[in-house]
């Protein structure tokens, strides 16, 4: 329920770029994706569905939900100059999507810097592709003020049904993060990453947007980052500083939340915090290409809980949709 799609002619648009985010041809041959916030190269893997098929049948995988790459930063630049684009691959992934029934989910891209264009464009992705819903980028969910600039997604969304996937990444008009000294890509990468997806998680369940759009679900990556083992922290601080406004942590169990790049111990937490119900298999393919099914095997968790979480909870959130 995490892995990412970068085909459906998003790298001869990537090519054509001469701004970050971009696509560029090194010396050697190769390609390198300059993302927003990070560069890696580029390869078959990314595109062509074969190697992400060998990769399903290797780990036991029936199914894969492929996603809009939000974090390449794309769907934030000016809306103008990137809706055609988006709404291209959007078409492109949902062919797959019909051309493989029951094997490819997949949830698309918006042009988020026209949120009246976005909303359009979700409502085309329920109503004519057959998509389950859209990536959203993670600062756009900072704080409350930022989130009331994607309710009409959330109403769009609402008259529908729609799954966001809300994944780091810039909101429209935000300058990358200088990056650290040292140790970058652990700092960033992990720390400060994991920092921000629980800012998430505590944006959502302190506003009204769960209540208010019940037929919208959200899906926080990497089991909802530091959330597992701060929440605690967040009870004890509302019992000494607020004991009149208790810390609602019943309402973690309103999100939904994958384990990409997490590992078992990370999913033994998770499972006594959420509940084995509201967590889902997620690799972050093609970046990461662990095992996750014998991952959760190994984590400390009962049988049910281990079937739960390698497909009933998925089971839940697509067959609403489909």
């Amino acid at each position: 329920m995490h892995s990412h799609y970068y085909g459906a002619g998003l790298p001869e648009i990537m090519r054509k770029r001469h701004g970050i985010p971009k696509l560029v041809r090194e010396p050697d041959g190769g390609e390198t994706m300059w993302a927003m916030t990070a560069k890696f190269p580029f390869g078959d893997r990314y595109v062509e569905l074969a190697p992400r098929q060998d990769f399903l049948k290797n780990c036991g995988l029936e199914a894969q939900l492929l996603t809009f790459p939000g974090a390449l930063g794309l769907d934030v630049q000016p809306a103008g100059e990137v809706a055609g684009a988006i709404s291209a691959y959007n078409d492109g992934l949902a062919e797959i999507c019909a051309n493989h029934p029951g094997q490819f989910y997949g949830l698309g891209g918006l042009p988020l810097a026209d949120i009246a264009m976005a909303a359009a464009e979700l409502r085309r992705l329920r109503r004519d592709l057959g998509l389950l819903g859209a990536l959203l980028p993670g600062n756009m969910f900072r704080d409350l003020k930022s989130l009331e600039t994607l309710r009409p997604l959330f109403e769009a969304g609402e008259e529908l049904g729609a799954h966001f996937l809300v994944h780091p990444g810039l909101a429209p008009g935000e300058d990358p993060p200088p990056s650290f000294e040292d140790n970058n890509a652990y700092r960033a990468s992990t720390i400060q990453l994991q920092a921000g997806i629980s800012q998430t998680v505590l944006t959502l369940i302190l506003s009204d947007t769960l209540d208010r759009f019940p037929n919208v679900s959200f899906q926080v990556i990497n089991l909802g980052g530091t959330m597992p083992v701060s929440v605690e922290r967040m009870v004890q601080t509302a019992a000494h500083r607020t004991p009149d406004r208790p810390f609602p942590e019943h309402r973690l169990r309103r999100l939904y939340y994958d384990t990409a790049s997490m590992g078992p111990r990370a999913v033994e937490v998770a499972v006594r915090t959420f509940g084995a119900d509201r967590i889902v298999l997620g690799t972050d393919f093609p970046i990461f290409r662990s095992d996750p099914v014998a991952m959760i095997e190994s984590a400390d968790i009962d049988e049910d809980e281990h079937r739960q979480i390698a497909g009933g909870t998925a089971r839940t959130i697509i067959d609403r949709l489909c």
